[in-house]
């Protein structure tokens, strides 16, 4: 739902029930019913029978609410920001503005009192308002929070923090309810791919040409999650590095032949369960040497992903988060540059 849509779609005459308002939202009659209790978030006037019908003000207010809280205002505040527009005189009514972190009373600049129901723990306020709008299918407040967050944190803080947290709830919270918040999954995966894909596409129009070798980025056999993959590939395209990304569920017979015939500066395979982990994969490919005869040389292969065990192999980095992953490819390209002007590789 578009926290913006106007009130003009909600009948002025009788107004709504309170389970009707829930369904647009996205949100249970519960949460409503708590909003009026805990915030005065009610409905100005029952009817006859005592029933709750929400009037267009009523809804405007309530709307102002789930703004607030998308963009990670705790409810406390959110309820009275939206109290007040309500109050104001509707020629001079406009958005309240916070700070989207709030310090809470147990001293962490990242803890928000608002829930998602989701299993977030101790996080950023925008993670918060990330999964709330993600779980009310509001699709446009969920662009709206990926698109800033990116542009204010810059994508590699974005992903850590914001992004892949919410992610993680949204898995966990998929687990253990069966086939419920399957489409909520669905939903934050698109947008938040669509985001990095745009990071990827800005960057990459002002990369210069450069003939060094690209680092190649794939799934292993049998795995589909590719964000991890898309955010790196992203964060090094901002550095001007050039990549190769493969994509998700890559054959290990295409994945050698793209070695063969790229000789990558290094290849980063990703994991995201013990079930797909392609060890003898990993082994083979950072054992393959390319490149002209006199010449040959080997890729570096960093395992991602926590499929792979902590341990890495002789050729092998285990880079873990993005961050680190940059750092370890950081440093190979700073060597490779270092032997280049040394006259030791070709």
């Amino acid at each position: 739902m578009d926290v913006s849509e106007p009130t003009a779609a909600i009948p002025a005459e009788a107004g709504v029930t309170t389970g009707s308002l829930a369904r647009r939202l996205g949100v249970s009659p519960t949460t409503l019913r708590s909003w009026d209790r805990r915030y005065g978030l009610g409905p100005a006037a029952r009817a006859q029978g005592r029933h709750r019908r929400w009037t267009p003000d009523d809804v405007a207010m309530v709307l102002e609410m789930c703004r607030l809280t998308a963009v990670g205002i705790p409810p406390g505040e959110a309820a009275r920001a939206a109290k007040n527009l309500a109050h104001r005189d509707p020629a001079h009514q406009k958005p309240a503005e916070f700070p989207l972190a709030t310090d809470d009373a147990s001293g962490s600049p990242y803890a928000s009192r608002s829930g998602s129901g989701l299993p977030l723990g101790t996080v950023r306020p925008e993670c918060k308002g990330l999964a709330r709008a993600a779980v009310r299918l509001d699709a446009a407040a969920v662009q709206e929070q990926l698109t800033t967050s990116v542009r204010t944190h810059g994508l590699v803080v974005a992903w850590e923090e914001i992004l892949a947290p919410a992610l993680q709830a949204v898995g966990r919270k998929w687990q253990s309810a069966g086939e419920r918040y399957v489409e909520v999954e669905h939903l934050l995966s698109w947008h938040i791919s669509t985001t990095i894909r745009h990071v990827y596409v800005s960057a990459a129009a002002t990369r210069a040409s450069s003939s060094s070798a690209p680092v190649i980025l794939a799934c292993v056999p049998g795995e589909q999650h590719t964000l991890p993959l898309e955010a790196l590939n992203a964060a090094l395209a901002e550095r001007q590095v050039a990549t190769l990304m493969l994509g998700g569920a890559v054959p290990a017979e295409a994945l050698l032949a793209a070695v063969h015939r790229v000789g990558p500066s290094a290849v980063v395979l990703w994991s995201q369960s013990s079930a797909t982990a392609a060890m003898e994969l990993a082994q083979h490919i950072a054992s393959t040497h390319w490149g002209v005869r006199g010449a040959r040389t080997r890729s570096r292969v960093l395992l991602t992903g926590p499929g792979w065990g902590r341990t890495p192999r002789p050729g092998q980095l285990r880079p873990h988060g993005l961050h680190e992953a940059l750092v370890m490819l950081d440093a190979l390209a700073s060597r490779a540059r270092a032997a280049q002007a040394a006259g030791d590789v070709p």
